[in-house]
């Protein structure tokens, strides 16, 4: 999948802007950089369009996997966009879901087990047959 179809997908599932779907898109994949090791991490981004590789690139402070609970990931991805946690939740939702259909199941399937269980609300929807967008 490529850059703009990521972005559009994530924009119509949203129902925002593509220029507000990009700053959600990078919230959400900042924060989840954050919650993934670094060898996931760049993992995950091989199989992505360059702008958003940019984003997963482990630094040193993101090496390490940092264990927070889906609350927390909402919370931090709500700063980082500038909105509230509900619509946080709604575009971590549509992030994941976009990312399924952008990389491959086994790396999808590699990424949502190294989250706890408290995140199946924000990652089940990806994972739930029929999921994908259908353009009509």
């Amino acid at each position: 999948m490529n850059y703009d179809t990521f972005i559009d997908q994530v924009s119509q599932r949203t129902a925002t802007s593509s220029e507000r779907a990009v700053e959600l898109t990078r919230a959400v994949l900042e924060t989840f950089a954050e919650r993934l090791t670094g060898g996931e991490n760049l993992d995950l981004a091989a199989q992505l369009p360059q702008p958003l590789q940019l984003v997963l690139k482990p630094s040193p402070s993101t090496e390490q996997a940092d264990r927070f609970g889906a609350a927390e990931f909402v919370a931090r991805v709500a700063l980082r966009a500038g909105v509230d946690e509900p619509a946080a939740r709604d575009a971590s939702r549509a992030v994941f879901t976009t990312l399924r259909e952008a990389i491959t199941g086994g790396e999808f399937d590699d990424v949502a087990t190294q989250l706890p269980r408290d995140y199946r609300g924000l990652v089940e929807q990806a994972m739930a047959p029929g999921a994908t967008l259908r353009r009509g």
